[in-house]
């Protein structure tokens, strides 16, 4: 593929608090890219920088060889989605999807066969006539992104456009952004919060924290290979303890030694051992290569979600097995169920699932918001 834009080294503050803190990142042609991470990350500022709506304090942005970052946003091969579509409320479907081009004088025809071409794209034939003011949220997200299309720009921007549907439209239109981005080949740049909603839709997902990349790579990667703490919390559910690598393939945590697919780390290196609930074995205790006694049971639909106490971290496990509360059992982990990351600053910070509890133990505390 080819690289359609270059972040070099971007730098932005605003009052003085660095929202972007030095990021380099790679854009390419016909790809699905998301940008994710928690409010404050600086994911948004990222897609205003490339869409000319901000201007990096420091470093370059370059788009297919040239340095735009002095190139006003309509001078840019670029359109954007916003959360808010900014649709005309007193214009027609049609006429909302022709504005682009009315604006540039495009002839009649040409202008009835575009917006008939995008309106067929997004599923919309039939509803040229309608007011926009009688569309639902999803029909009406569909006239945004026809009127952000029609000029075929390069690269599509997209600031959380799917916040404000409800959960079964937003998955419907996960599947639809898809189906249009393939079709179409223009790169979309996403923007969430949602972690599920990047793993299903994305080629390649940029995870973001504190104004810096934590890692770049695909929902597989990401999920699979976590290169920190805070992406293997962020991206799914995760236990995460500390580790010592004592050689290759040989690690030991909880008060065990177990056999790993990871090398290269220094001998007796201290690690963070990340293991998915969904990779837990429940087993009888005497076959336990881990014992611990349940503390609680929610079903969630398709499978249980059991929170299991060994040596007083907690331990989630996601299993179609069922267990009773304050019974004994023990747990089985393969090889390919135990992944070795390098400490970092989020080291500590996530994977025991008794935290939330001492948060409810402080607001149900009546001299707790005395004391603040």
């Amino acid at each position: 593929m080819n690289k359609i834009i270059e972040l070099k080294n971007i730098s932005k503050a605003f009052d003085g608090e660095t929202v972007l803190d030095g990021i380099s990142l790679d854009i390419y042609d016909n790809e699905f890219i998301t940008l994710l991470g928690p409010s404050g990350c600086g994911k948004t500022t990222t897609l205003r920088i490339i869409g000319g709506f901000e201007h990096p304090d420091s470093g370059d942005v370059v788009f297919m060889g040239e340095r735009i970052n002095d190139t006003p946003p309509h001078k840019r091969n670029v359109n954007t989605v916003f959360q808010k579509y900014a649709l005309f409320p007193h214009l027609n479907v049609f006429e909302n999807v022709a504005f682009p081009l009315r604006e540039k004088h495009v002839p009649k025809k040409e202008i009835t066969e575009k917006v008939n071409e995008m309106l067929s794209l997004v599923m919309l034939s039939g509803f040229a006539e309608r007011r926009v003011t009688s569309l639902s949220g999803g029909q009406q997200q569909r006239v945004a992104i026809a009127r952000a299309l029609i000029s075929h720009p390069r690269i599509l921007l997209l600031d959380e456009p799917l916040g404000a549907l409800d959960l079964k439209l937003r998955k419907d239109m996960q599947q639809e952004l898809k189906k249009i981005q393939k079709s179409t080949g223009i790169t979309f740049i996403f923007v969430t919060h949602d972690q599920e909603e990047a793993l299903s839709m994305s080629d390649t997902i940029v995870v973001m924290s504190e104004g810096k990349i934590q890692q770049i790579g695909t929902p597989t990667d990401i999920y699979n290979e976590p290169v920190n703490a805070f992406v293997a919390d962020f991206i799914g559910e995760s236990n995460i303890l500390d580790g010592v690598m004592l050689e290759d393939y040989r690690v030991r945590f909880a008060g065990n030694t177990f056999t790993c697919l990871d090398a290269g780390f220094g001998k007796n290196e201290a690690v963070d051992v990340v293991v998915r609930p969904e990779d837990v074995d429940i087993v009888p205790v005497e076959q336990g290569m881990l014992n611990g006694t349940v503390t609680s049971v929610t079903f969630m639909g398709v499978h249980n979600e059991i929170i299991v106490d060994i040596n007083g971290f907690k331990w989630m496990i996601q299993t179609t097995e069922s267990a009773d509360e304050g019974e004994h059992i023990g747990l089985k982990l393969d090889p390919d169920a135990i992944h070795i990351m390098k400490k970092s600053k989020y080291s500590g910070m996530f994977g025991d699932y008794s935290s939330f509890s001492s948060e409810l133990d402080e607001l149900s505390d009546p001299g707790s918001e005395a004391e603040e």
